[in-house]
């Protein structure tokens, strides 16, 4: 079990604290290394960050062939509502026509995902109009969601609460000391720290998660179409964001008759270094 060290003073810095790492290890359907959505059959996959063509593609480096139901598997994932009813993943959209973009933070009282909740907040108008669903799902109990969305504020029907960070590890998304607090893409954050004391302005700590190796959990952005994952990314450091505008992009560009199959393949989990980060 995780213990933790020394609280350090709140700053505007990612690097707050340090914390031991959990024994906590994900089972994750996408293990620890991107994956891609595409049209066409996949066979071998390329290393790329962006759209090409009907092609979604992450970060990839070696293939491995696993269950390609990743939407029946993440449905059935059981996760509290911001006022604390439990539902399930399947249960937050329209399963059939509905398109969803569902944000993963990291957990409530991280100040780069308070600020990521105030750009949702923000785009929700713009989502909503074109009849996009905008999910936000964070690790912490629903007590602490709440603290996020009173404080922000941030609209309690879009805010879901994952204590157990089971669907960050079905997921696999990014997990371990070094991809928190020393992974270079945690660095973008300094561009944006006008938006950081903007979504700050009530902050309070007390958001953490009284599970404090939860502080080490990476977060993602996802895109559906009733079942269909049309696109993935996973942050690869803390404040490593998705630009919503690309989201947007992606979302309105969505074919409206088109079978997209399943991923056949997608990337094994990289070994765990001795901190716990991958």
């Amino acid at each position: 079990m995780a213990r933790m060290m020394n609280p350090q003073p709140l700053t505007l810095n990612p690097f707050t604290s340090l914390l031991s790492p959990s024994t906590h290890t994900p089972k994750a359907l996408f293990p620890s290394r991107s994956f891609a959505i595409s049209t066409k059959r996949i066979s071998k996959l390329r290393f790329s960050g962006i759209p090409i063509g009907p092609s979604l593609v992450t970060k990839a480096s070696s293939t491995a062939a696993v269950s390609d139901n990743i939407t029946d598997v993440l449905g059935e994932i059981g996760i509290f509502t911001a006022t604390g009813e439990p539902v399930k993943f399947k249960d937050l959209w329209d399963q059939k026509e509905g398109m969803a973009v569902v944000a993963l933070l990291r957990h409530f009282g991280c100040f780069c995902c308070w600020e990521l909740a105030e750009t949702l907040k923000e785009s929700k108008e713009r989502f909503d109009s074109a009849g996009i669903k905008l999910i936000a799902v964070g690790v912490g109990t629903p007590n602490k969601a709440r603290l996020l969305a009173e404080r922000l504020p941030f609209p309690l029907d879009c805010l879901y609460a994952d204590p157990e960070r089971k669907a960050y590890d079905v997921l696999g998304l990014y997990y371990g000391l070094g991809r928190t607090f020393f992974n270079p893409a945690s660095t973008k954050v300094f561009s944006r720290m006008e938006a950081v004391k903007k979504a700050m302005k009530n902050y309070t700590i007390e958001a953490t998660p009284d599970d404090k190796s939860s502080v080490l959990q990476q977060g993602g952005m996802f895109v559906f179409k009733g079942k269909q994952l049309l696109y993935a990314r996973k942050d690869e450091g803390t404040g490593d964001h998705a630009p919503l505008d690309d989201i947007f992009d992606i979302c309105c560009k969505a074919p409206t008759i088109l079978s997209i199959p399943t991923v056949k393949e997608i990337y094994p989990k990289p070994s765990r270094n001795s901190d716990g980060s991958s």
